[in-house]
């Protein structure tokens, strides 16, 4: 049997990848159930994956000086404001609809360019960003719903987490030349410190609530995040580092997939008209933004 070519291998690390984000809300629906906020969760997680990354660094010699690249902090924030806020919006919010608003990352994405890298949209880019934007009425815009919408916290922590992966995307694209170590440690220790300091402010507001004691129950699902986390990132760096960058955000799109299937199946979803045709403009603006770029552009 013939083995697997570099291409099929890079490609199966990023479905994984895509396989991990696109049900990573069923441990955290679990944690929530059992009085764990996702907030305190994604510090937890994210705590724990930041030490062991840091450790190793510091063992291997490779833990570098942020000083030359303080860009890092500013992964560190966007990054960590990504992670708070598709974790808690997966979990409070209907699966399928966090998912299709997260995935207007590509329209934000034209928008961010322009202001952070200086990249003024083509007439096709502002054509996506216009699509997209009518995917966002359909879906968000019902008619019991009053303007101005989205409708809840959910909807909310979803469209401010695409943008901010937008923001990230954009960073990592200026800090191509940091070492990739800083990067991956600056990623996850936003995760870790933007969800605590989120989940603080939370509590001091009374928007987040002390939860539960400590449980072991809990064990099993976070190391399930932690394992699953840390192998996807490294299946998307291998992914992406062999693949070109229109074909990691393809195949990428199969998170749509994964975690639609994942949450009608367990009941976490369900789908009407209204999100059908507005996430299939949604996705339609997502793919164009990655197929022939550089004749659409």
């Amino acid at each position: 049997m013939a083995r697997p070519t570099n291409t099929s291998l890079a490609v199966a690390g990023l479905l994984f990848n895509a396989l991990v984000w696109g049900i990573c809300w069923w441990p955290f629906k679990h944690l929530e159930a059992m009085g764990l906020h996702p907030l305190w969760a994604t510090a937890l997680v994210y705590g724990f994956v930041t030490l062991a990354i840091g450790l190793h660094l510091w063992r291997s010699g490779r833990l570098l000086s942020w000083r030359a690249h303080p860009g890092l902090w500013w992964l560190l924030l966007a990054s960590g404001l990504t992670n708070v806020g598709f974790n808690w919006a997966v979990t409070v919010g209907d699966v399928v609809r966090v998912v299709l608003l997260f995935y207007l990352m590509p329209a934000w994405s034209v928008l961010v360019a322009w202001l952070m890298l200086g990249d003024k949209p083509r007439p096709m880019a502002l054509l996506r960003l216009l699509m997209a934007l009518a995917g966002l009425v359909i879906v968000l815009k019902t008619p019991e719903t009053p303007w101005p919408v989205p409708e809840s916290l959910a909807d909310v922590l979803a469209l401010l987490s695409g943008f901010t992966f937008a923001v990230t995307n954009a960073l990592l694209l200026k800090l191509k030349d940091s070492p990739s170590a800083s990067r991956t440690l600056a990623m996850f220790g936003g995760g870790a410190v933007m969800a605590t300091a989120a989940a603080l402010v939370g509590l001091a507001t009374g928007v987040v609530s002390t939860g539960a004691y400590p449980d072991w129950a809990w064990l099993p699902f976070v190391a399930l995040l932690c394992v699953s986390f840390l192998l996807g990132n490294l299946a998307l760096q291998y992914g992406a580092a062999r693949l070109a960058a229109h074909t990691t955000a393809l195949v990428m799109l199969s998170e749509v997939l994964f975690a639609s299937v994942s949450s009608v199946i367990l009941g976490a979803s369900q789908w009407d008209s209204r999100t059908l045709w507005g996430g299939a403009l949604i996705l339609l603006a997502a793919l164009l933004s990655v197929v022939g770029p550089s004749q659409h552009d």
